[in-house]
């Protein structure tokens, strides 16, 4: 609330004096003066007080009969002004969530890439990495924003990742109920590396292709369970394919796609294994960054296990599942 001066009063805020050295006057004038001075700050400040809290009234001059001389009123010195730029470090006011989603993955996929990077880092990266291609396949109308402020560089990548969950989120519709899973702590990134490579030696299956079916089909063999269609396994089996490609996951599914057109026509034997094009397409996406750069697949062996927009974290059910951050 504004303070308000009345001539010749000290502001409404302290207590009202008058001053005693008034020339000329009575002891009895002294005190009338006081009360009507008391009684017209009585009512500006209640006017003051009514509406917004503003004052809407001038204060009124000292009679000119008054041989009173007025008393300086105290004044507030003004309040520092506070600095306007933004401390060292922190996000600019008006970012957007744009902004922060081509901040966070011009961050995570540059270093993932970069070979200078502690392995101590890439479990964050990756996890960083995934929940922005999560929010940007459920927001599409922030993917041009993000694209126009990312490196050239790393445009196809995003581009890649967005098609990829986009195609499996319309693919894959979970229901009410959380499935009857088990999330383990996958095998380590350079084992699993050994298995893809060794398998593509054997039977001329692109590496990248079969670890793009290990991370769609299980997240790199963090799920242990039984899909809604029957099918087991790190690689997601049915009982009859375990049965004429054998029990070594990763060498069984380079058999079926090499049965099925792989090297030649990978789309096809990418078909023969899941009979969807949105399978086909997302696979693929996936592949194409792993034969861009291997070193993706450091970013893809940590993403999380998501059901749906459910976090099943390592340890699930014996550690609850909770809703997916961010």
């Amino acid at each position: 609330m504004s303070t308000l001066v009345v001539a010749g009063v000290l502001p409404i805020a302290g207590p009202l004096r008058v001053d005693d050295r008034l020339a000329g006057t009575s002891h009895r004038d002294h005190r009338g003066r006081n009360r009507r001075i008391a009684l017209l700050a009585a009512g500006l400040l209640l006017t003051a007080c009514s509406g917004d809290g503003r004052s809407t009234i001038s204060a009124p001059a000292v009679p000119p009969e008054s041989t009173a001389t007025p008393t300086m009123a105290r004044t507030v010195p003004p309040a520092p002004k506070v600095p306007m730029t933004a401390l060292p470090g922190s996000a600019p006011a008006t970012s957007t969530a744009a902004d922060r989603l081509a901040a966070q993955l011009t961050k995570a996929e540059t270093a993932i890439r970069d070979p200078a990077t502690p392995p101590s880092r890439l479990p964050g990266l990756g996890r960083t990495e995934q929940r922005a291609y999560r929010t940007l396949v459920r927001q599409p109308q922030l993917v041009p924003k993000v694209l126009a402020q990312l490196p050239p560089t790393l445009r196809r990548t995003v581009k890649a990742n967005v098609l990829a969950g986009s195609e499996l989120r319309k693919l894959n519709r979970p229901t009410r109920r959380l499935p009857r899973w088990r999330i383990v702590a996958p095998a380590p990134a350079a084992q699993l590396m050994a298995a893809y490579r060794a398998a593509q030696a054997k039977l001329a299956v692109p590496w990248e292709y079969l670890a793009a079916i290990h991370l769609v089909e299980t997240r790199t063999g963090r799920i242990r369970g039984t899909s809604s269609a029957g099918a087991q396994g790190p690689m997601q089996f049915l009982p009859s394919t375990w049965k004429r490609y054998g029990r070594d996951a990763i060498l069984a599914a380079a058999r079926l796609l090499a049965a099925n057109g792989a090297p030649t026509d990978m789309a096809a034997a990418l078909y023969a294994y899941n009979p969807s094009r949105r399978y086909v397409r997302a696979v693929s996406a996936y592949a194409g960054q792993l034969r861009a750069n291997q070193r993706a697949f450091l970013g893809y062996y940590h993403w999380q296990v998501f059901y749906g927009d459910t976090l099943l974290p390592e340890g699930y059910p014996a550690r609850p599942a909770t809703p997916a951050p961010g």
